[in-house]
């Protein structure tokens, strides 16, 4: 999901790895030892939490974690917590790391610091003040001075504990006075609009002969003043209201101008506390890799896009623009999304696939003989049988992965094959799934790893060893594939069954068996025939009533929501006997739904034929993932929506349109875009973007591989220590290609620092998109500081 900026799509995602915990302060009983699990958070929003490790002071969780970042935030915060059964959940300590900071840890094992965490200290959120500074005559003819204080809105307010009912209070301070003045509470917002101004004297009442007493006997007082604005969270909690932030501004600004509004960032509340040194509650080791991808319109990426796009072409393959950024980053998976992504999007990952397959798969020989008369004299016959083994399990392990990509047509033929099989053949309860397996096995994946010319895996017949190792891989998947009771028996060599004792474990025939449910069952079109459900997705939400009843309120309440691939139902605890359950055939749209129809952040609604279900999540990554997955699961629906309303129906009317109708057709365009098999939900632009951002952070490598092609040119001899990490099989073609990955770089970074010079132009200091204490935008002013100044 994107955030739009200036005529650009931002896409923001985190990955992170908990790796552990160590020397946390001991619990203060006999015990000693806590229960403890980590959370992830955006700002103070919770998006992740681990397992609860038990009894350990050093508690490893090795759990990773990936969300695509739907808002802007200011800190990736992790907070360790100590579970107690009676009571809340106490927090030991935390990490935040700045938004501007992250980069700094890119991609490293880390350990920090756990730091204290106080009510004080946890703020977020933005307010809009304005201040006016005026002479007022009173009815006697005196002048005072005034200070007018409007506070206007706030965004991005915490929620404390599933609710924000914000109320501001407004105090002027100075030498022995202390004025305090509040607004109205705001019920059920985190983005509350007060809109409420408050008066406050700053000078005494003074002469009409002495108007400017104010400037010369009364300046050293108005600079000690000061205005402050505190937010807080009106809860009906016995422990009182809920610090959410504050502002503290002096006075003494307001003498260079009379009257000032901008848009500040709220800040923690300091109260003089000392804390503890940090290496008192021990550290958190952390890996994260935050990426930040600012898209430009479609035009800008022709030059890269078309390089990687012709990559199939080039010869050699390691020539190409989409190998040279597999040898420049640090991480093949880096390179391979984006790639994989970007070729899937333009229709052109076959031919690179290929390519590649040629280069390397099959001129990588190693020998896997494992017929004891056909063995060479140098060869080993257990260095062969794990040779051997190791392609076996590479392969069958990306068989029984691709599942979620049989195409919806395919998936209606196994479907129909498994049922006719199983009518037919009653007595047999395995046949639903043999009748399967003996069609794709082997009528497809055994013949295309024999012969993988025939399926334009090559261009030619592989040569004889490597086709003599294909069809020992071939045997070995086909009789993995059919379920056979005798697998022994399938074989009529001795060497090969006694191979085949390596795959006799349970978790294979079990990886096949759940394969073999996914291509048969996900193009089904009667849902209610699968004999075993397979879970999708399940937790804790808050639904709204859907008013089933004539009679009855329509209030809110938290439901155990659970989602297969042929229902979504929701029950009051986990376990419990559904309350609802709606067939996912009857899903029409899933889409966001506007906070204004409940005062309520992180809402969707899963659109059915007679009425809307309105559930919150628990966070923004949340309510995206429920989403996507509801979406992806009922994209394939005949009755699919194709517009809906993005406000709910209340008081007699459709907030959005304010139709009267509830059943008024929609007035926006639904966004679930076409079904899987159609058109991958892809975006190219992004993609190129991603590996335009990887060239960039990895620039000194790909200048390194150019002084490798130059290296290797013009010398004959012992290849150089510095350049032997580089695969470069043809050093003028590469070198080539990597002039032009170089140019078209170039050229991209120039745009984007126009933009960001074009942006700092017209960017003010204290707008709602930058408001005053924005760190990032500080840090670029400073950037920008020092470029003129290294200019200069």
């Amino acid at each position: 999901m994107a955030v739009e900026e200036e005529g650009l799509r931002v896409f923001q995602s985190v990955k992170i790895k908990i790796g552990e915990a160590k020397n946390l302060p001991t619990y203060p009983g006999p015990n000693k030892m806590r229960d403890c699990y980590c959370t992830v958070n955006l700002d103070q929003e919770e998006v992740f939490r681990t397992k609860i490790v038990e009894k350990s002071l050093c508690p490893f969780y090795g759990e990773d974690f990936y969300c695509e970042i739907p808002r802007s935030f200011r800190h990736l915060s992790f907070y360790i917590f100590d579970r107690d059964v009676f009571r809340r959940d106490s927090i030991i300590g935390k990490v935040a790391i700045w938004k501007e900071d992250l980069q700094k840890y890119h991609n490293r094992d880390t350990w920090f610091q756990l730091q204290h965490v106080d009510a004080d200290s946890e703020v977020q959120g933005k307010v809009h003040l304005e201040l006016r500074l005026s002479e007022v005559i009173t009815d006697t003819g005196v002048i005072c001075h005034k200070l007018a204080t409007r506070v206007l809105e706030c965004q991005g307010l915490p929620i404390v504990n599933g609710q924000c009912d914000p109320y501001a209070t407004v105090t002027l301070t100075g030498p022995c006075r202390s004025d305090v003045k509040k607004t109205k509470v705001k019920k059920k917002t985190n983005n509350p609009q007060f809109d409420e101004v408050f008066y406050f004297e700053i000078t005494r009442p003074c002469s009409n002969n002495k108007k400017f007493h104010f400037e010369i006997e009364d300046a050293d007082e108005v600079d000690k003043m000061e205005i402050r604005i505190d937010l807080w969270n009106a809860s009906n909690l016995k422990f009182g209201d809920e610090f959410l932030g504050e502002l503290r501004l002096p006075l003494k600004f307001l003498r260079q101008s009379s009257s000032y509004e901008a848009w500040y960032f709220l800040q923690p509340r300091d109260n003089g506390n000392k804390s503890l040194k940090p290496d008192d509650l021990g550290s958190l080791r952390l890996n994260v890799v935050y990426t930040e991808d600012h898209v430009f319109p479609s035009d800008y990426y022709s030059p890269l896009r078309d390089l990687f796009l012709k990559s199939a072409d080039v010869e050699p393959v390691s020539a190409s623009a989409a190998h040279v950024l597999g040898e420049v980053c640090r991480e093949k998976q880096e390179a391979a999304i984006p790639l994989v992504r970007l070729f899937l999007h333009y229709g052109k990952i076959v031919p690179f696939i290929s390519a590649i397959a040629n280069a390397e798969i099959c001129q990588v020989h190693k020998p896997c003989e494992i017929d004891p008369v056909k063995l060479k004299d140098a060869e080993n016959l257990e260095t062969n049988r794990e040779n051997l083994r190791q392609y076996v399990d590479r392969i069958f392990t990306v068989i029984t992965k691709s599942g979620v990509s049989c195409p919806t047509v395919m998936c209606d033929i196994f479907f129909s094959l498994r049922e006719s099989a199983a009518k037919r053949f009653q007595g047999d309860p395995d046949v639903r799934y043999t009748a399967v397996s003996s069609f794709i096995f082997l009528r497809f994946f055994a013949p295309a790893i024999l012969s993988p010319n025939l399926f334009q895996l090559t261009p030619h017949h592989p040569d004889p060893q490597t086709s003599r190792t294909l069809t020992l891989i071939s045997k070995t998947i086909q009789t993995l594939g059919s379920l056979s009771k005798s697998k022994s028996a399938s074989f009529k060599e001795s060497y090969m069954a006694s191979f085949y004792d390596n795959f006799n474990e349970q978790k294979y025939a079990d990886a096949v068996k759940n394969f073999l449910e996914l291509i048969s069952s996900s193009g089904r079109r009667d849902h209610k025939s699968i004999e075993q459900p397979i879970l999708l997705k399940e937790g804790f939400m808050i639904k709204r009533a859907q008013g089933r009843k004539r009679f009855g309120m329509k209030n809110f309440k938290k439901r155990w929501f659970r989602l297969t691939n042929h229902e979504f139902t929701y029950q009051k605890s986990k376990g419990d006997h559904p309350l609802c359950s709606i067939p996912i055939e009857n899903i029409l749209a899933v889409e966001k739904l506007e906070e204004e129809s409940f005062k309520m952040k992180n809402m969707f609604q899963v659109i059915q034929p007679e009425r809307a279900l309105y559930i919150q999540a628990n966070n923004c990554v949340e309510a995206k993932d429920w989403i996507d997955i509801l979406t992806k699961v009922s994209q394939c629906n005949k009755k699919r929506l194709t517009v809906y309303h993005p406000s709910a129906y209340l008081n007699g009317h459709w907030l959005c349109c304010k139709a009267t109708a509830d059943n008024t057709p929609g007035c926006t365009p639904c966004t679930g875009g076409l079904p899987a098999n159609i058109q991958l939900d892809i975006d190219g632009d992004r993609e190129t973007e991603r590996i335009y951002s990887l060239f960039i952070l990895y620039m000194s490598k790909l200048e390194k591989m150019e002084e490798a092609c130059g290296s290797k040119s013009v010398y004959d001899g012992p290849e150089q220590e510095e350049y032997s990490t580089f695969l470069i099989d043809d050093p003028q073609e590469t070198y080539k290609t990597l002039k032009q990955i170089v140019a078209s770089v170039k050229t991209l970074e120039q745009e984007h620092a126009q933009y960001k010079r074009d942006k700092f132009k017209k960017t003010k200091y204290g707008s709602q998109e930058h408001p005053i204490g924005d760190k990032s935008f500080q840090s670029y002013i400073r950037q920008q500081s020092e470029i003129s100044a290294h200019s200069i």
